[in-house]
């Protein structure tokens, strides 16, 4: 049986000591990254929008501040990036040297990829130059055979290359950008990762079933629309049907349109006069099963 070594800033449960850990971190967007990274400012009096160098598991790399000093509530890091310095004027031309590389790079790719007829589709290009290689990232309906563009590409760059294949959703999120909502896109700003979304959560929340209203940048279905589903799926349970004939105060009607939010039933009565009702008024006129009383809060 091996003996198993223990880091001493972590307990044997792998959890972070309390003198492990740093007590305030700052939000750094790094380039090339999806999301912002929570760094160590050590002894550094930073402001958002600050351009910094941060040491990464891939070497330093420049970043920028994007949020302000935050207490550090995660006992599931003990180390997180220490940021070094305030990036230099060398520290920045390195980096705008290191950009030039990359268009460099993406044109030679898309050139690659017309010529080899390859149904692909090439977003952005990273380079790093502490690895000594190029990471291609793109997008695609089915798996590619890319060895001859990667054979190509490092023949002519002379480094590693890396093909990496992403889906739409995570390259809204990489490209970032701003929704119908007029706000910065979800993903990119705070959604640690994707969850599935169904035209079932639209249709709960009474939506208009257009494309293009109810789908993001990247095509698919707007993430927003999980947020509150559970909330409208619990109050349409208690509201009739649309279509559905039911009794109302002034005799029976048909639904044809259900308020959710406020709680509204617009009813077509028999003699085409339209009503509108509180759903407490519909109350003691609808079956049991028809509206539910909400459950208790817990």
């Amino acid at each position: 049986m091996q003996n198993k070594t223990l880091n001493p800033n972590t307990t044997e449960s792998g959890t972070c000591t309390e003198s492990s850990r740093p007590k305030f971190v700052i939000g750094v967007r790094l380039r090339g990254r999806d999301k912002t990274q929570a760094c160590d400012p050590l002894t550094l009096s930073l402001r958002v929008g600050m351009e910094v160098m941060v040491e990464t598991e891939d070497g330093p790399q420049i970043g920028i501040v994007a949020s302000n000093k935050i207490l550090n509530v995660r006992k599931d890091a003990c180390q997180p990036f220490k940021i070094l310095r305030l990036a230099s004027r060398e520290d920045l031309q390195h980096e705008r040297d290191k950009r030039e590389r990359e268009i460099k790079a993406t044109v030679l790719c898309r050139e690659l990829v017309e010529k080899l007829e390859l149904p692909m589709n090439l977003s952005r290009v990273v380079f790093f130059e502490e690895l000594n290689k190029s990471v291609f990232y793109f997008t695609a309906e089915g798996r590619i055979d890319f060895r001859q563009l990667v054979k190509e590409l490092a023949s002519r760059l002379r480094h590693r290359i890396e093909m990496r294949q992403v889906g739409v959703r995570d390259e809204a999120k990489s490209i970032n950008g701003h929704g119908v909502c007029g706000e910065e896109l979800c993903c990119s700003r705070f959604l640690p990762e994707f969850t599935p979304v169904t035209i079932r959560m639209a249709k709960d929340q009474g939506l208009a079933l257009n494309p293009s209203k109810i789908s993001g940048v990247c095509g698919r279905l707007m993430c927003c629309l999980q947020y509150e589903h559970n909330i409208y799926k619990n109050l349409i349970k208690e509201m009739p049907k649309l279509g559905k004939t039911i009794s109302t105060p002034d005799g029976k009607g048909r639904v044809i349109q259900n308020d959710i939010l406020k709680q509204k039933v617009t009813v077509r009565l028999e003699d085409d006069f339209i009503m509108y009702y509180d759903l407490e008024e519909l109350r003691e006129h609808l079956p049991p099963q028809a509206v539910q009383p909400p459950k208790p809060a817990n």
